[in-house]
């Protein structure tokens, strides 16, 4: 018989706060994270503004424990408080689970790099002893590297870094993979740590994602592909999915954490049981590096994956939550995608970003998504889509604007595209 995987905890670090009910609250009263960039000075950048996590202290979340984690980076930490957050919600113990039989399966990004020092090494190895500059000098450079730079920093760039702190932290000795698709990560490392669930390799699996590429070769990056919102003028309603003035997409960052379990093992603890992963879906569309197909052939295969493997068919989903970026072609594709898979009924079902509120988080992306899928079932509400002024006649169908809906929520839709052509799907329901 097929093992059965369940939702038994939660957590979140987002823009919008560091707590599931109040990010939850704000969210539904259609608040915006986004603010002018602290975390270094944006000002000559073509965006001046992202959505950052603010407030943040490991120590609020692990006490004494954060010790542990000293040097640990901006994405490991927001991983370690949100998972502090899933287990204990899980209401799990270290000490009553068969620590083998838990995994951990993250879609992580790279660390922050120590830009600073790093810059300052690179300016030392293209200047003489008296400062003037030179080609680079390979031997100068490194000497300046090996003084300057931190050997616990260089590693904290890893992906993989994120997972091995959520190992140490909750000693879990399974499986422990990290995936780094792009803005498709953390769904689908979801999808898979419950596959691993399904054949057996773990009973509980500390899964979801974590990222931040606010920083100066972050946003660079982002600018050169044109994909950020330039809307330094009114920057609180620059996140403006499906809308027909949408310009790009609001970088955030954050994590968000869930714990899945094998439905008997979490029946026999007494666990809370948020809700039940019936579906996962992923493809690509090898086509472009940057570009989804135009006939959004990926996504489509991915939605059909998961309502496959659920058993159920489109009419069925109460809820979709849209990858959503507000950039052009992602949001026209994903509502073309969507309009093929529903046919004449597609405007029959409810669809919202929340990334209007939170911006992107890129790899977390997919994680805080699926939570705010299982709130929805939890409290019978839909999220909106906040800053939809304009209707796009290429965007035409029903995407919760501006305020949250109350309607009866059982099914749930989450999707994830990602650079690269990576498509990913996961179907949540209510606890049968």
């Amino acid at each position: 018989m097929e093992r059965r995987i369940v939702i038994t905890g939660i957590g979140w670090i987002t823009p919008l706060g560091h707590d599931i009910e109040s990010v939850w609250r704000r969210m539904l009263n259609s608040e915006s994270g986004v603010s002018p960039t602290e975390i270094f000075d944006a000002s000559a950048f073509p965006t001046s503004f992202s959505a950052q996590v603010k407030d943040f202290d490991l120590r609020r979340f692990l006490g004494a424990d954060a010790e542990r984690h000293k040097g640990a980076s901006r994405n490991s930490q927001f991983a370690l408080a949100a998972a502090s957050q899933a287990w204990t919600s899980a209401k799990l113990d270290s000490n009553q689970v068969d620590s083998s039989r838990v995994g951990v399966y993250l879609g992580g990004g790279e660390g922050p790099l120590d830009f600073d020092r790093f810059a300052a090494a690179a300016l030392a190895g293209c200047r003489t002893e008296k400062g003037e500059i030179a080609p680079l000098d390979s031997v100068r450079w490194a000497n300046t590297a090996l003084e300057s730079l931190s050997a616990i920093n260089e590693l904290e760039q890893e992906p993989n870094l994120a997972g091995g702190h959520l190992a140490c932290q909750f000693q879990a000795e399974g499986p422990n993979i990290n995936t780094l698709t792009a803005c498709a990560a953390s769904t689908q490392a979801m999808g898979e740590a419950y596959r691993l669930i399904q054949y057996g390799d773990a009973d509980v699996m500390i899964t979801g994602g974590t990222h931040s590429m606010i920083h100066p070769l972050g946003v660079t990056g982002f600018s050169r592909l044109t994909a950020l919102s330039t809307r330094n003028d009114s920057i609180m309603t620059a996140s403006r999915p499906f809308d027909r003035t949408r310009d790009g997409f609001v970088l955030g960052e954050g994590s968000g954490i869930l714990i899945l379990e094998e439905f008997e093992h979490a029946r026999q603890r007494g666990a809370p049981m948020l809700a039940e992963i019936t579906g996962f879906g992923s493809t690509a569309d090898a086509f472009r590096i940057t570009d989804i197909h135009e006939d959004g052939r990926g996504a489509i295969a991915a939605m059909r994956g998961a309502l496959d493997s659920a058993g159920l068919q489109p009419g069925e989903i109460d809820y979709i939550s849209a990858h959503g970026t507000g950039t052009e072609e992602n949001d026209k594709i994903e509502t073309l995608a969507i309009r093929k898979l529903y046919g004449e009924n597609a405007k029959k079902v409810a669809i919202s970003s929340v990334k209007s509120m939170v911006g992107h988080l890129i790899a977390a992306a997919g994680a805080v998504e699926l939570i705010t899928c299982v709130l929805a079932i939890r409290d019978g509400v839909v999220p909106p889509t906040i800053n939809y002024q304009n209707p796009d006649p290429n965007c035409d169908l029903d995407y919760v604007p501006n305020a949250a809906r109350k309607m009866p929520v059982r099914i749930c839709l989450s999707n994830s595209f990602g650079f690269g052509g990576q498509n990913d799907t996961l179907i949540v329901r209510a606890i049968a």
